[in-house]
């Protein structure tokens, strides 16, 4: 193979545009709204006592150093009110399964409460057959599917990365993020960190080491051992003449992060909407138009995973393009947000019953509350605007306040307010929903279903119990909004309760 001159090379390989510097855990700990998270504990958790006639759990302790053995995480005690021993007395082959049944789309309050799980300081679950750095990696991986690239990174890099089991992991959110050079700068110096040869590859390539890179190449190629769409396309990347003499290369079934970077070194970049969520941090590295950046925020911001503030930025940053899709949206932003600038109630409600339909329908509702809930609770608007600025109050971070500032006359709103303020009428409940909600805060202990974890001390697992039932519950499906929403009251999760239970009453459409 002809490798060209490194120089060319160098032009051809680099990523354009600037990209952003990933969070690290300590820059995410200075900026702790990156992604939405549940608030701290009102109370502290009881001691778990186990019942009578059971006995420990048998619990697995790896050397600390070895692996990601230690106690791992962004958030401490003091901001989650969750103890480190979260999943000690779990196994660790039932949380991951767990946290693989994470749905793509939950309520916002669970997804919250999901980001606090994952990024709280917790030591690894027991396991005979899994080290602390699987279970760690997981952890990213559910982060990841979510959308939650930076958070995800710094977690591994709190860990320490250069070791085998978590390389992989930080060389895959690297690519994501476009800050890959700490990555293969540690594997050039230890290519056992990783068995991808594709890797190795390119991080020869990426640090002009083009001698190397084509001897690696060629060595793998010849064994078979790299992936036939990945082969192709680092043979590209290593000489790109034969860019124009290769055939197109049928998009991958399941693209990888080096594949999605090899194509846009071949300049051939592939669209992020139709790929996993975490790919769309790509596309707000600066390099991609006005457009796909909205698209990739409105995904991120569904999942939590990007505050509301940045999606805000990019929706008035410039005029809409065109009509329709995402710039009805963009349109709807922009007039809400003049309206409210120049305190025009007439404007406001128009712009709002406008946009409210469209937010909801995208996931976005919430969103929108949290940038504008306590801005439209400050007018007087005519019906219906009156009833929907009341609902995006009770979404936003505010509820419980707004909630008292104002009332509507008519029954939903009512009982509304009091399910905002953590006591539901049962006097007001008409709907299965409504008297599902009510008798679940009428309770004061946790759910049969999760009691048993609970005195075992399985308090994540119990949790994550909890709110993957009540994030699967549809509208009728009272037994199930009960229990959920009784456990996580019981364990001093009363402020993701509530707004829980908000949420399913003012966005079940989302089913």
């Amino acid at each position: 193979m002809r490798v060209l001159n490194p120089l060319i090379l160098m032009t051809l390989v680099a990523t354009p545009g600037l990209a952003e510097e990933p969070l690290t855990a300590i820059d995410w700990l200075k900026d702790p709204a990156p992604i939405s998270l549940t608030q701290p504990l009102v109370t502290a958790l009881p001691e778990p006592t186990a019942p009578e006639g059971s006995s420990a759990p048998d619990v697995t302790v790896a050397p600390l150093g070895s692996e990601a053995s230690e106690t791992i995480g962004l958030l401490p005690f003091s901001t989650t009110g969750l103890p480190p021993e979260l999943w000690l007395a779990s196994r660790a082959e039932t949380i991951s399964a767990l946290l693989s049944r994470i749905s793509n789309d939950p309520l916002p309050a669970l997804q919250a409460l999901y980001y606090t799980l994952l990024l709280a300081e917790a030591d690894a679950p027991a396991s005979e057959t899994r080290s602390a750095a699987s279970f760690l990696n997981d952890r990213a991986t559910t982060l990841r599917r979510m959308g939650a690239v930076d958070p995800a990174l710094a977690l591994i890099e709190q860990a320490g990365p250069k070791q085998p089991a978590l390389f992989d992991q930080w060389f895959d959110l690297s690519l994501l993020t476009g800050t890959e050079d700490a990555a293969c700068a540690a594997l050039a110096a230890n290519p056992s960190l990783s068995q991808s040869y594709e890797a190795r590859i390119f991080c020869a390539a990426r640090a002009g080491d083009w001698n190397t890179a084509a001897l690696t190449f060629d060595t793998a190629n010849a064994l078979g051992l790299l992936d036939g769409s990945t082969g192709l396309l680092l043979a590209q990347f290593l000489d790109p003449e034969t860019i124009e003499t290769t055939p197109s290369l049928p998009p991958a079934r399941d693209i990888t992060p080096l594949n999605f970077r090899l194509l846009e070194a071949a300049g051939a970049p592939i669209p992020t909407r139709n790929l996993p969520r975490a790919f769309a941090v790509a596309d707000l590295r600066g390099v991609s138009g006005w457009k796909a950046e909205i698209e990739a925020a409105e995904r991120l911001a569904h999942t939590g995973a990007l505050p509301a503030n940045r999606l805000l930025g990019l929706y008035t940053s410039q005029s809409p393009a065109a009509s329709g899709g995402v710039w009805e949206r963009v349109a709807g932003v922009q007039a809400l947000d003049k309206a409210l600038a120049r305190k025009d109630s007439a404007a406001t409600a128009a712009a709002l019953t406008e946009l409210w339909p469209e937010m909801r329908r995208e996931g976005l509702a919430v969103a929108l509350a949290t940038l504008y809930g306590s801005a439209l609770a400050e007018f007087d608007l005519p019906s219906p605007a009156d009833k929907v600025a009341y609902h995006v109050a009770l979404l936003s971070p505010d509820y419980e306040t707004l909630a008292q500032a104002k009332t509507l006359n008519a029954r939903p709103e009512r009982f509304l307010q009091s399910v905002a303020l953590g006591a539901p009428d049962r006097s007001l409940a008409a709907t299965t929903t409504e008297i599902a909600i009510a008798d679940a805060f009428a309770r004061t202990d946790a759910s049969p279903d999760h009691k048993g974890l609970l005195n075992e001390g399985r308090l994540g697992q119990a949790i994550l119990t909890a709110a993957l039932q009540l994030d699967a519950a549809g509208p009728n499906q009272s037994r199930e909004i009960i229990s959920g929403l009784a456990t996580l009251r019981a364990v001093g999760l009363e402020d993701t309760a509530r707004r829980a239970a908000l949420q399913i009453l003012l966005l079940e459409a989302r089913s």
